[in-house]
């Protein structure tokens, strides 16, 4: 299998399969409401921003194989619109998961050479290196996520007791 494929694959698995940490996020968002995935814990983002901030870099991507200009700010990677309802919840997940399985497919399609070539501009060093710490990007959020899960539940066990 390619490396191309292979980083596609790694891709699909954080988002929605088996990997190496054994967590992923349609498993870990399935059963969060909207209320709890906008609940602010200490000083802590929410779930909902973190979605949030996995997803705005995945649009940018997909941009540049698609052979347009890079567009994005780190500081514009935490904004998200208040979220109300389930269905705004819903909207935001969907649109994770439609992203990154657009990004696996755009990523599978690469010639392999371009893997080694420059990503926009040269600070941004190969095509390797962003897909890659894209992936360890998500990775870092996800374990962030579950451990948010789990104060949540927990809090709102304690409460259930009293």
């Amino acid at each position: 299998m390619s490396t191309t494929k292979n980083i596609a694959n790694h891709l699909r698995h954080i988002h929605s399969g088996v990997n190496w940490t054994w967590s992923n996020y349609k498993d870990q968002l399935a059963d969060i409401t909207w209320q709890q995935a906008t609940t602010k814990i200490y000083n802590l983002n929410t779930i909902a921003t973190l979605v949030q901030h996995i997803h705005y870099y995945m649009p940018a991507i997909i941009t540049v194989l698609e052979g347009g200009k890079l567009e994005a700010s780190d500081k514009a990677s935490f904004n998200l619109p208040p979220i109300t309802s389930a269905e705004e919840w819903s909207n935001l997940q969907t649109r994770l998961f439609n992203d990154a399985e657009k990004l696996a497919s755009l990523i599978e399609d690469l010639p392999e050479e371009n893997l080694w070539k420059i990503f926009s501009e040269e600070k941004y060093g190969s095509y390797y290196r962003n897909l890659s710490g894209l992936i360890e990007h998500h990775h870092y959020h996800l374990g962030q996520i579950v451990v948010i899960k789990k104060i949540l539940t927990e809090q709102e066990a304690l409460k259930k007791v009293k």
